[in-house]
């Protein structure tokens, strides 16, 4: 293929909208090569390793552990990376490592196929984590010997988990980009400088992200503030893209906005609750989603189990089983994700009923 036909720095707004970012067109295999070789070079020689989601949330995780240790090798892993990272780890840590997992929840048992040879592997496995996982899988990685510690999904970040877990005197400075990092994670949004380190941790490369809290804290330098309001810019424009592309649906007793679009998801989110929804489905050009619910709703992670993901009552993805081949993709970016917005809203549909005290009954 072309190089110019996937350049995100020449497409219009209106495009880059639409279709994903040019990762998306690299097949997985060859990202999977080069994604090992780059975990061997990060696991060898490493006393302490750290697998974790890469978003703000993760990275606090990262910074505390090296605070505590002195050291933690970072292998970055999303929720759908998360078997390779284990099996990789497996493979590449050294014998008498400790091994952190963190902010990472598995969605099913065949997230989990290394994770005994993990435990054989290396000296040590602690896993820190804060979101909904199910009571089998749970009794599956506590039976392994994992020192596994899951805080309340509705009341802490996993940084809150590491803060609390790590056997070292922390100064209030890192308790401080705990509280910051929880105000964004739970989308409390209190705190003006979560959505700062949101943001931050999306557009820099991890181990700059780590080393600018590590010195700063929540803090953020002015040069970092600089960097924000340049890519902001961007960011907005595509925001406003997909609310005005968003339409209300009545599903049930809820209203949930559904939308489609390469967008930051939380903050489309909150435009639709403004406008009366009870819930929000943002479906992304490369097929996953985001469903974000309210004070209204707080079963987004029962919706997201039914589609191929998971997360927390009021935050969760999923990436429906519906791409076959190319043409499926094709037909998602020209429809603008018709079929997984279909496919979401039916899971909406399916949920079964609560009694007055919130337990779900069969409709």
């Amino acid at each position: 293929m072309d190089d110019y036909l996937i350049d995100d720095e020449r497409l219009s707004l209106g495009r880059k909208s639409v279709l994903p970012g040019e990762g998306f067109f690299f097949p997985d295999s060859f990202e999977e090569e080069q994604a090992e070789a780059e975990a061997r070079g990060i696991l060898e020689g490493a006393g302490v390793v750290v697998v974790a989601d890469p978003d703000a949330d993760g990275l606090a995780c990262t910074a505390l552990i090296r605070e505590a240790h002195g050291e933690g090798a970072l292998l970055p892993a999303g929720p759908h990376d998360l078997q390779e990272a284990l099996a990789w780890t497996a493979e590449y840590a050294e014998s008498d490592a400790t091994v952190y997992v963190c902010d990472l929840c598995p969605d099913s048992e065949s997230d989990l196929g290394a994770l005994e040879d993990l435990v054989d592997a290396v000296e040590r496995l602690v896993w820190f984590d804060h979101h909904q996982w199910t009571d089998d899988l749970g009794a599956l990685v506590d039976r392994t010997g994992v020192e596994r510690t899951v805080g309340d999904s509705e009341a802490v970040c996993t940084a809150d988990v590491a803060l609390a877990e790590l056997d070292y005197d922390f100064d209030e400075r890192w308790a401080d980009l705990a509280a910051v990092t929880r105000d964004h994670d739970l989308w409390i949004r209190d705190d003006p400088r979560s959505d700062d380190l949101a943001d931050y941790a999306y557009w820099s490369e991890p181990e700059e992200y780590i080393g600018t809290v590590a010195e700063h804290g929540a803090d953020l330098s002015p040069e970092v503030h600089e960097f924000l309001a340049e890519n902001r810019v961007e960011k907005e424009a595509l925001i406003e893209k997909a609310v005005d592309r968003a339409e209300l649906r009545e599903v049930g007793e809820w209203t949930v906005g559904v939308t489609y679009g390469r967008c930051s998801q939380n903050e489309v989110a909150e435009a639709l609750r403004e406008q009366g929804a009870d819930a929000a489905v943002i479906v992304k050009p490369a097929g996953s989603a985001s469903i974000r619910g309210t004070e209204n709703f707080e079963r987004a992670h029962e919706v997201a189990q039914q589609v191929n993901g998971g997360g927390h009552p009021k935050a969760a993805g999923c990436k429906p089983d519906i791409y076959d081949d190319m043409l499926d993709y094709a037909h998602h970016w020209t429809t603008q994700g018709a079929v997984a917005k279909q496919a979401i809203v039916d899971a909406f549909k399916r949920l079964p009923e609560e009694d007055d005290e919130g337990v779900d009954t069969e409709r």
